[in-house]
């Protein structure tokens, strides 16, 4: 069964990102098992060359490279910052990116993996500027990033008290967004 690690890179304490992130790990589960997990429960200093040569890489960073080596597919909601997506999700790419043996390849972690992206702001571009810079980090990190996104302007009202979307076409459109990471994830991994 395919193996997707879900996140946001988000620490807020209610974040919308969370929420749009919930709608598609429910698409996805009703094929691929889906380990959701909160960026908060993994903190990790801001990454230093220097940092990690006196103290190696930190035991919260090892444990999510170590999520993400053991899955197939990632599913990503990510936050805009200033047309950019969060410090937090960046510092967790660049530690995860890592390698820890001489004789590890580089990209550990990404190469090979299948990504959907996805995004909510208060703004009217629903955080699309950020998943630009995203997708391209990734894409030359190895990644296989699908075409498909989806980003939800207006956050603030975007949402029912449950959790939905209020636009049940978008809602849909989000369910989507995880079934289709799982099929496309199952097709690549039945051709190895």
């Amino acid at each position: 069964m395919v193996k997707i690690l879900a996140f946001a890179g988000s620490n807020k304490e209610q974040s919308w990102n969370r929420k749009l992130l919930n709608i598609a790990v429910a698409g996805a589960a009703q094929s691929a098992e889906v380990t959701v997990v909160d960026l908060r429960d993994y903190p990790m200093p801001l990454f230093c060359e220097t940092l990690e040569a006196a103290e190696g890489m930190p035991a919260s960073a090892r444990q999510f490279k170590k999520m993400m080596l053991e899955h197939d597919a990632l599913m990503i909601a990510s936050p805009e910052y200033n047309s950019a997506f969060s410090p937090l999700l960046k510092n967790t790419i660049d530690w995860v990116s890592r390698s820890e043996e001489k004789d590890e390849p580089g990209l550990a972690a990404y190469r090979g993996k299948v990504a959907v992206l996805m995004s909510t702001s208060p703004g009217g571009l629903g955080g699309s500027r950020g998943l630009v810079f995203l997708r391209m980090l990734l894409a030359n990190m190895g990644v296989i990033v699908l075409p498909e996104q989806q980003c939800i302007p207006q956050a603030f009202n975007a949402f029912t008290a449950e959790g939905a979307l209020q636009d049940e076409s978008k809602q849909t459109a989000v369910l989507q967004l995880g079934v289709r990471l799982a099929e496309v994830t199952a097709q690549l991994n039945s051709k190895h």
